[in-house]
């Protein structure tokens, strides 16, 4: 017995890298999948339906069951599809993983209009079009369900050269801690996400990831992958809101923190006011 048995799950962007890993790795657990992918390079030229229709082959030799997708997440219509891809197929919807992303790197002054727009628009429109899509369905079902979303330490912690990226995977993190107040009391759906550090195609050329002697196993995308299934099971049936960091073998939970400050008052602050007492207000790291 599968921990999924009986579930359908769509991964976005499941045509290779660490998408390709999780749809795998929630195939192995028993549950019925949907894999999109629109096939295109890492910075989303290009269109293909092979990736996709490559990782269906290896789930159903694996003895699962599959079907590929080839829908964009960031267009609204596609988004329906995708989750009407399921439904179709198999009759229902469960499980949801967020994954479909590209990279248009370049620094802030550098950075064009399209490259900002078509990297939100893939990640965080994307993100919040087809959890609008499944949590539509899954709240009509009345049997709960899980979306996972995949947020980044560039969006949580900010990194060089990713402002549009970085910009992105915060929004990601906002879009699923309000997902969560909305979804998991009402409708028990739960929503969480994942923020992986892992060597694919797209952060192959990453410095950090080249510095790393043995990043093609301690980074292995697998280690995502095994985080995905656990929060897509009824392992974790009371985890939600939450944000699993996945750095290898390294698994941490990231928090937004607030320090003590300092106590109200009936005045407003002045800017000198502010300057003396900013240590008192920054409070000590923990």
């Amino acid at each position: 017995m599968g921990l999924l048995d009986g579930k359908v799950a769509i991964v976005t962007g499941s045509g290779g890298g660490i998408g390709r890993c999780e749809a795998l790795a929630l195939a192995r657990e028993g549950a019925r999948l949907v894999v999109n992918d629109v096939g295109s390079s890492r910075d989303g030229a290009g269109r293909a339906a092979a990736p996709a229709d490559a990782v269906v082959e290896e789930i159903r030799a694996l003895g699962g069951e599959a079907v590929s997708n080839s829908d964009s997440v960031a267009d609204s219509e596609g988004a329906e599809r995708i989750v009407k891809t399921a439904i179709d197929r198999f009759g229902q919807l469960d499980i949801l993983v967020n994954n479909a992303g590209i990279l248009r790197d370049k620094t802030l002054i550098k950075m064009a209009d399209e490259m900002f727009d078509t990297v939100i628009a893939v990640h965080l429109r994307g993100t919040f079009l087809c959890a609008r899509a499944a949590a539509r369905v899954m709240a009509e079902r009345g049997k709960g369900g899980c979306i996972i979303n995949t947020t980044s330490v560039s969006g949580l912690m900010g990194n060089f050269g990713q402002a549009n990226y970085s910009a992105a995977k915060a929004g990601i993190y906002g879009l699923t801690r309000t997902a969560h107040l909305e979804l998991f009391g009402k409708y028990r759906i739960r929503v969480n996400a994942v923020a992986p550090v892992a060597l694919t195609r797209m952060t192959s050329d990453i410095p950090l990831m080249q510095a790393i002697a043995d990043a093609k196993e301690s980074l292995a995308p697998e280690h995502v992958a095994n985080a995905v299934v656990f929060l897509a099971s009824e392992l974790a049936a009371d985890v939600s809101g939450v944000i699993v960091g996945v750095q290898g073998a390294q698994v941490s939970v990231y928090r937004m923190v607030q320090t003590d400050g300092v106590a109200p008052r009936a005045s407003a602050w002045t800017a000198q006011e502010f300057h003396e007492r900013w240590q008192e207000i920054v409070g000590t790291p923990g």
